[in-house]
């Protein structure tokens, strides 16, 4: 793809990168049949070649129209388009540095611009959003169904943990799974005790990845920095350092490109990123026999941000689960971070599509990997949702 960058833009450093990602378009189209947003609305400003042109035009005329910023809302970042580029195009990457200018050449609607407020403030401080979850839980018959529908089903709390200095295995609790789903953490402590593995679960706090894909860049910044010294500080001590929310994993890998332009920061993260895993990697074999039926939701930041598609199945097959298959497991589920607020429509389409598909071989229960995948579709299907490793450890004899 051919570019001419207005000149007030050309000596900065995001745009030279933006520009370079947006070279290795060659207009294929392959993106669009793995779209989910394209394949809701059949507009090409609605898919990954759209907006890539909308991008190029904001660049090129250093300019945005609200109409144009609309169209680059509705993406979810599910990077399932990058999965199927044979260009290599980074599309996530050129969507933060998009919604980076975006957030200054078009602001947002009001409406719009208050809920984004909102939940950047609420959702990273943990014991506050967990007060909000129990009263709203307390006044659910009263709440309307869009709402109820994204209130999940609260277990035990987990609090701050006294250090553990000899831990081997730090868990990193999140902040949306700690106040709304903190049976994750110690599920997954379970298992690794069954192993001999000493394990620490860390109150870590938000990843960032709220503020940063909302393009409230520095704010994102910020925290990912406090998260760098918090783990920095425990790396010699540490062996694997643990996510259990695919969402927060896949932005804490990107740390070091996100944080690449802080010197400190980029090596400090890259030492971080060196020992970070996803939970299915701590495994080979498991310390239980499955029973039952099982459809595997796997999240767009496993298979198109993590890169471990199948990973899931492959673990609870060899535990002895049936894992029931199912249609178009590429695409998104309607989550997306924040989008199943902001954009509840579009959202909505997609949670019911995803919850048709899995249920479709009647399974006993779903399992995904990620608390935001795990609330969108609990609040709507039928048959039972969870954490997969809230499911392994749900078998477990005493």
């Amino acid at each position: 793809m051919r570019t001419e960058i207005h000149p007030d833009l050309l000596e900065l450093t995001t745009v030279k990168e933006a520009d370079e990602i947006l070279r290795k378009c060659v207009h294929c189209g392959f993106c669009t049949a793995t779209c989910p947003t394209y394949l809701i609305s059949g507009d090409e400003l609605d898919g990954p070649r759209g907006r890539i042109y909308l991008i190029k035009d904001l660049l090129e005329t250093n300019q945005l129209s609200r109409e144009s910023r609309v169209h680059l809302d509705r993406c979810l970042t599910c990077r399932s388009c990058e999965t199927t580029c044979p260009s290599g195009v980074e599309f996530g990457h050129l969507m933060d540095i998009g919604r980076g200018f975006a957030a200054d050449m078009a602001p947002e609607p009001f409406k719009r611009r208050l809920y984004s407020m909102l939940l950047r403030f609420a959702v990273p401080k943990v014991r506050f959003f967990r007060f909000m979850l129990q009263l709203a839980q307390f006044s659910r018959p009263l709440l309307p169904k869009t709402v109820a529908d994204h209130l999940p089903r609260i277990s035990q709390w987990i609090g701050d943990r006294s250090r553990n200095d000899t831990a081997s295995v730090l868990l990193l609790s999140g902040c949306v799974q700690s106040a709304a789903t903190p049976g994750v953490a110690v599920a997954l402590q379970q298992l690794l005790s069954r192993q001999g593995v000493s394990s620490e679960i860390l109150s870590e706090g938000c990843c960032g990845a709220l503020d940063y894909h909302l393009g409230a860049h520095e704010a994102g910044y910020r925290r990912m920095r406090r998260i760098v010294d918090r783990l920095y500080d425990r790396l010699e001590t540490t062996d694997y350092i643990v996510s259990m929310a695919t969402g927060c994993g896949v932005t804490i890998k990107e740390y070091p490109y996100i944080l690449r332009h802080d010197p400190v920061y980029a090596e400090r993260s890259a030492l971080v990123v060196e020992k970070l895993v996803d939970a299915v990697e701590l495994f080979t074999s498991l310390p239980v026999s499955l029973t039952g039926r099982v459809a595997v939701h796997t999240p767009c930041t496993m298979q198109h941000g993590l890169k471990l598609q199948g990973a899931v199945e492959a673990l609870l097959k060899s535990g002895g689960a049936e894992v029931v298959p199912h249609r178009d497991g590429h695409l998104c589920c309607g989550s997306a971070g924040t989008y199943s607020i902001l954009e509840p429509d579009r959202s909505r389409q997609l949670r019911d599509k995803k919850i048709k598909d899995l249920v479709a071989n009647r399974p006993d229960v779903i399992v995904t990997a990620n608390i935001g995948c795990q609330i969108q579709l609990d609040g709507a299907s039928e048959v039972p949702v969870t954490h997969w490793l809230e499911y392994v450890a749900s078998q477990l004899s005493d």
